[in-house]
């Protein structure tokens, strides 16, 4: 497959594993919910019977939906009658898990839809990297953890898993390239969705004012894991050297280039844009409980949920290869004993953008 062609939006390969991080990113959402609650609160609402639209770009397996969906519609119910239906249209790619989404929507806990009886979900199989939903139909968004994976792998990265930390120039300069590009059709896609006066709330990977990516000591284990990996024969050189997380952290003046100079693009402007440094959960835990193998198996448990996925796509078979489960597992097991060895509190550079589109 040409690396032109490697949809890189990592999905789990494990859903109970999946399961268990998603819900501890979710739980680091609380900032983000507020921002959201904020938008529903503000957005213009349609006259009933059209329903009122929200849209979930980059859905998932829902994890990362339930909270804050189920917040701006408990807002948008002191706004409206009861009866007023809301829609909510969960996005991603066309090889998601749907069908753990629809069990998550209607089994867990948490959901919205056993909340308020006048919701609806839906889901729509394409990359938000193009148009997905009808023009002029979404009154408010929501994209939390997705837009930091890049549409297409720009180029190998040969001394590290992380174009953040890699000392090629040009390989640095391809992925800022390709970065750009995803924000800005990403922006330009949503400015047609959104409804006039329509809110979007994207929470995302940044880099601070320091320019640190962050999760070093993650990334740290992860090499030295494949290392052994391939030491002990299961893995090629080549396979290695073609491994990535090919997703980005954006500075302040990345996500306001496509809006330069008027401040407006396809109708959308930034109502309000924040970085700030996320707190790691996980250390937090260790701090109270002095646990460190606990701190490594969350980390490790993580990383094979969400990062993993990516890197089997370098394996000669890619994501069919037979040696996937044995990979996952091994490296999991290693990541999780190096940073119980030494636990440190991982940097989380991350970002709230609000978008809105005027009347």
């Amino acid at each position: 497959m040409p690396e032109s062609s490697i949809v890189v939006r990592p999905e789990p390969a494990d859903s109970g594993s999946y399961s268990a991080a998603a819900r501890l990113q979710a739980a680091g959402l609380e900032s983000a919910i507020e921002v959201f609650e904020r938008a529903a609160a503000a957005v213009p609402l349609p006259a009933p019977p059209q329903p009122i639209v929200i849209a979930d770009y980059g859905a998932s397996i829902g994890y990362n939906s339930l909270l804050p969906v189920g917040a701006a519609i408990a807002m948008l119910r002191k706004r409206t009658r009861p009866e007023h239906s809301v829609l909510v249209a969960h996005t991603d790619m066309p090889d998601n898990d749907f069908t753990a989404l629809f069990r998550t929507l209607e089994e867990d806990p948490d959901t919205y839809l056993r909340k308020d009886g006048a919701t609806f979900a839906s889901a729509v199989g394409r990359s938000f990297y193009s148009q997905i939903l009808p023009s002029n139909s979404v009154n408010l968004g929501w994209s939390s953890w997705a837009i930091q994976w890049l549409s297409r792998v720009p180029a190998v990265i040969d001394d590290h898993l992380q174009v953040a930390y890699c000392a090629d120039e040009s390989v640095r300069a391809a992925y800022a390239k390709q970065a750009a590009r995803d924000w800005h059709e990403f922006v330009a896609f949503r400015g047609r969705e959104l409804c006039p006066g329509g809110r979007l709330v994207v929470t995302t990977m940044a880099i601070g004012d320091d320019g640190e990516f962050g999760y070093r000591p993650l990334l740290a284990a992860m090499m030295d894991g494949l290392d052994e990996l391939t030491a002990d024969g299961l893995l090629t050189a080549k396979e290695v050297s073609r491994m990535c997380v090919p997703a980005v952290g954006r500075r302040a003046g990345d996500f306001i280039a496509p809006f330069a100079p008027s401040g407006r693009f396809e109708r959308l402007e930034i109502e309000n844009l924040e970085l700030f440094e996320a707190d790691d959960r996980f250390w937090g835990r260790y701090q109270n409980d002095s646990d460190s193998v606990a701190f490594g198996a969350r980390w490790a448990d993580f990383a094979r949920a969400s990062v993993f996925p990516a890197l089997s796509t370098a394996l000669a078979d890619g994501a069919a290869d037979p040696r996937v489960s044995e990979l996952f597992d091994r490296l999991e097991k290693g990541v999780a004993e190096r940073l119980a060895a030494a636990p440190e509190r991982m940097q989380i550079p991350m970002a709230h953008v609000v978008l809105v589109k005027h009347l």
